[in-house]
């Protein structure tokens, strides 16, 4: 079983490291061709691009800048415990055994625009380059162009080194947007999060985000590997709802706090 989940905007390489183990991100020379195109942006034309504050924009005009691919413990980190978003916060690695953090450097993947699939323990030095930019390169107008199969290839491979076929979509449209379904040798499920709100169930984005990091929570330390084994999950007050469950997709709903 497969987990993929989002990278997050907001990152942290400065609290206390969980593990010293470390592995190298597997695409790195489609990464440096990334941030070839990406050296030739300004700062102002990065902030366009980007929609972000002139300062977001300087601090990742230098990121890509002083971006190179030998990377160490001293200038780069473990993917899982650099990312620190919604979904990091529900995840919470920083707190995993090594035991957890095993199971999930098999079966958890992180997508990423700069480094399209990455590893828990894969190192990584920080960036800003969301999925969903037109940043224009050789193969096309956008990141979905640039990264092609490489991506659905990648976890096609993990998928057959785990002798597995199932998926479980914990990432966001915008980055799930990057696999081809229909090239994917798995089934797909994705789980889907309902909060109650004035008496009315629906996707509210904070809690969603979360969610999906408790339940990749969820099944990395209950070392679940069958898709029927995530009915059980009831973090924080979710609970599965059969009924509005269909093909590909399980329903977890929250009543309101």
């Amino acid at each position: 079983m497969l987990i993929l989940i989002s990278p997050a905007k907001t990152l942290d390489y400065q609290s206390p490291l969980a593990t010293e183990r470390y592995t190298q991100p597997e695409l790195l020379d489609y990464s440096q061709q990334l941030i070839r195109e990406a050296r030739r942006l300004s700062a102002p034309q990065i902030a366009s691009l980007m929609s972000i504050s002139d300062k977001l924009a300087d601090l990742n005009a230098t990121r890509f800048h002083d971006w190179h691919p030998d990377f160490t413990p001293s200038n780069a980190r473990q993917a899982i415990l650099a990312f620190k978003g919604d979904v990091y916060t529900g995840l919470q690695a920083e707190d995993f055994s090594e035991a957890d953090f095993d199971f999930a450097q098999q079966h958890l993947r992180m997508l990423s625009g700069l480094y399209g699939v990455l590893r828990p323990l894969d190192l990584m030095q920080p960036y800003r380059l969301e999925m969903g930019i037109r940043l224009e390169n050789a193969k096309g107008k956008d990141l979905y162009h640039f990264w092609g199969d490489i991506i659905t290839d990648k976890l096609n491979a993990a998928l057959r080194a785990q002798g597995d076929n199932v998926v479980i979509n914990l990432a966001s449209d915008e980055y799930y947007r990057s696999v081809k379904p229909k090239k994917l040798d798995a089934e797909i499920i994705k789980p889907v999060f309902l909060d109650e709100k004035n008496g009315k169930f629906k996707v509210i984005s904070f809690y969603a985000k979360k969610a999906r990091g408790l339940m990749s929570r969820y099944i990395i330390q209950n070392r679940l590997t069958k898709p029927e084994q995530l009915t059980g999950f009831n973090s924080e007050g979710y609970f599965f709802d059969e009924a509005s469950s269909g093909k590909g997709e399980l329903v977890f709903k929250r009543h309101e706090q």
